[in-house]
């Protein structure tokens, strides 16, 4: 496997440290775990497209209240 060597500053260093699941981990396997999550956790083109749909539709009144909502399912808040 061909590698580098990245420059990071010391207290970069200290808080990758902290998500050290055990000893021998490499930084490598850190980093690559911390690129995973934040792929995982991005929106997909259509997420987004649904979120705008749906902020239109309660600009136009035709969301439901929180309330109501909670009514419907039994849910008391």
């Amino acid at each position: 496997m061909k590698a580098t060597t990245i420059q990071i500053k010391n207290e970069t260093l200290d808080r990758m440290k902290y998500f050290k699941k055990y000893n021998k981990e490499s930084y490598d396997e850190i980093i690559n775990k911390l690129i995973d999550e934040i792929e995982e956790g991005e929106l997909t083109d259509e997420a987004l497209k649904d979120i705008i749909e749906a902020k239109k539709e309660i600009r136009e009144g035709k969301g439901q209240k929180i309330e109501e909502v909670a009514k419907e399912l039994g849910i008391e808040l």
